[in-house]
């Protein structure tokens, strides 16, 4: 083998664990627990409308919203990491980036928030 795919055969051996991990514990949830759903675990949880009904049927747009928000907010926690590791390689110019993108997602929050789109009726 190369030297470039010995590099990564430690990250092909932890994914193959992982894939055969994940499907001997789907297997065997199956093969232990009952499947045998009632009332309390079909009904609505964290969506707001129940979970076998009409694929159809018209909801509030504000969910979607609040998942979108959702993301957006939980990426930027996720840029935040590396850049405070590498904080003290990349200098100023490093730091006053992350400022600026900090205030783009201030501003498109406090936008969000004005237009009342947090606002649950």
């Amino acid at each position: 083998m190369t030297p470039l795919l010995t590099e990564y055969l430690p990250i092909l051996i932890f994914l193959g664990i992982a894939v055969g991990l994940t499907a001997v514990m789907v297997i065997m949830s199956y093969m232990v627990a009952p499947q045998r759903p009632d009332s309390e675990k079909v009904s609505a949880y964290e969506c707001g409308f129940e979970a076998f009904d009409d694929a159809r049927k018209m909801f509030d747009v504000r969910f979607y919203l609040v998942a979108i928000l959702f993301i957006i907010f939980d990426l930027e926690v996720a840029f935040l990491f590396p850049w405070a590791v590498a904080l003290g390689e990349i200098g100023l110019f490093g730091f006053w980036s992350m400022v600026l993108f900090l205030g783009i997602l201030t501003i498109g929050f406090v936008y969000e928030w004005k237009k009342g789109a947090l606002e649950w009726e």
